[in-house]
């Protein structure tokens, strides 16, 4: 059985022709392999990194099973999809909500654990009938509204719970990162955040030394004085050993905060498949569903010990168009430096010690650029919100998301939030749909142009 593990080397092994291109199935010389795999483990440590710290969970642990998870995704697609999995900023806000209600860490894990499960399934389908399940189901006004809900959903935490920690270092943090994303040019803008992450630690600690310690609300809501950067926890730290594991436990109001965030992982996926293919000029859209399929397997094994769920990572799509370089095999090495990287608790005391008004500064960006990226998803599939049928279930499912609309049905039981949003974008637009007259009703393409190649193999299949 081919795995994908045998890579042909290309050219000298040093650096690619002009024009020419790494495939998947071809490396460079191993040297410059592990140092590219080591560019894509810097290119996700950001958002990757900021993603566990702001969910509650150990950056040890999702580091180490990022690494077990692009592992996972290389062997289920063959080698034909180069990819790193990072933990997924879509289910920050998920996180947030179900600790809001008093769920624990276990019981965020347990119910992102039943989202890898759905994910599982939807690529399962998507492999047996072809992307136009997913079509039919999630057309982009849906999609884009889900996603768009998730991201704003954030805003509140930004808000009350780490801009207020320290409101000047988080502005300026916020300047500089916004600035590196726009003004610096190839790999160092796919590290934006992680040069945000590094200026708001520095300008922290100028602060302790220069103003001393801050009277502000700390990590736990209190008013008190406190260090903006406190690295006691980092002194404690072995240089080795074994992140803390546990296991996930699960509740129904929980899971069902979680599970929309299925339409946002879909969409992430079929964009990377579709990128991926581009680039590489080999389409892989007979892989969409393992890839979902992958994705969703990845996330399962890392919320099954207490890690976060993972997801393919755009940072590195930019990686691979700057470098040109679309080996498999650096990707191999990236999973074992990140794997190295789990395995140092100093190292993960580094990312926990993050003061609260950097992530103030740095959240208020990739929270905007989550739900902005709902938006990017209409404008590319040309979604017209003048046509009443898109607007109307777009509009009441994105203010209800934002908003913390709640519907009670029980003294226990009660849907609000993303789980209410998502619900009313998705019932709301196939149930007016079926109502709707026949003009409101016009044709439009359908989650992207990248499937269409997929569909029509499966249409000749069935033909033939």
């Amino acid at each position: 059985m081919d795995l994908g593990v045998r890579w042909k080397l290309h050219g000298d092994g040093r650096t690619p022709a002009p024009g020419a291109v790494v495939r998947p199935d071809e490396r460079l010389s191993w040297p410059r392999t592990a140092g590219l795999g080591a560019q894509h483990v810097v290119a996700m440590f950001g958002a990757s990194f900021v993603a566990p710290v702001l969910m509650g969970l150990d950056p040890n642990l999702a580091i180490m099973m990022s690494g077990v998870a692009t592992v996972v995704f290389l062997l289920a697609t063959r080698g034909r999809v180069p990819s790193y999995l990072g933990c997924s900023l879509s289910f920050v806000g998920v996180a947030a909500v179900i600790r809001a209600q008093g769920g624990t860490s276990a019981t965020v894990t347990g119910a992102v654990f039943v989202v890898g499960v759905a994910l599982v399934l939807v690529g399962i389908a998507v492999q047996r009938f072809g992307a136009r399940i997913i079509h039919a189901a999630m057309p982009p006004i849906v999609t884009g509204a889900v996603v768009m809900l998730i991201g704003f959903n954030l805003a509140p935490v930004t808000a009350s719970t780490y801009w207020p920690q320290d409101q000047w270092t988080a502005l300026l943090t916020m300047l500089v990162t916004g600035a590196a994303v726009v003004c610096l040019r190839g790999f160092w803008s796919r590290i934006a955040i992680f040069l945000g992450l590094v200026f708001g630690y520095a300008v922290s600690w100028v602060f302790d030394r220069v103003f001393g310690p801050i009277h502000s609300v700390d990590a736990s809501g209190k008013v008190t004085d406190h260090w903006r950067l406190d690295f006691s926890g980092v002194g404690k730290a072995d240089w080795i050993g074994l992140p803390a594991f546990h296991g996930p436990a699960f509740q129904w109001s929980a899971i069902l905060v979680a599970l929309p965030v299925v339409i946002a992982l879909v969409a992430e996926n079929a964009g990377h498949v579709k990128a991926v293919g581009e680039m590489t000029g080999d389409p892989l859209d007979d892989r969409l569903g393992t890839a979902i399929s992958a994705d969703g397997v990845a996330s399962m094994l890392s919320t099954a010990v207490g890690g976060p769920p993972n997801t393919t990572y755009s940072e590195n799509i930019g990686v691979m168009a700057a470098t040109r370089v679309y080996s498999t095999a650096a990707y191999w090495a990236a999973a074992g430096f990140a794997l190295l990287f789990g395995l140092c608790p100093k190292f993960g005391a580094v990312v926990a010690a993050i003061p609260g008004g950097v992530l103030g500064g740095i959240t208020v960006i990739l929270y905007g650029m989550i739900g902005l990226l709902g938006a990017q998803i209409w404008l590319n599939a040309r979604v017209d919100l003048r046509n009443p049928l898109n607007l109307v279930p777009a509009a009441a499912g994105i203010i209800i998301g934002i908003g913390g609309v709640s519907l009670k049905f029980t003294d226990t039981f009660s849907l609000n939030g993303i789980a209410l949003g998502t619900i009313v974008v998705i019932t709301g637009y196939h149930g007016l749909r079926a109502l709707a007259p026949a003009h409101l009703k016009t044709r439009t393409p359908l989650l992207d142009s990248g499937t269409s190649r997929y569909d029509e193999a499966d249409d000749q299949r069935a033909s033939s």
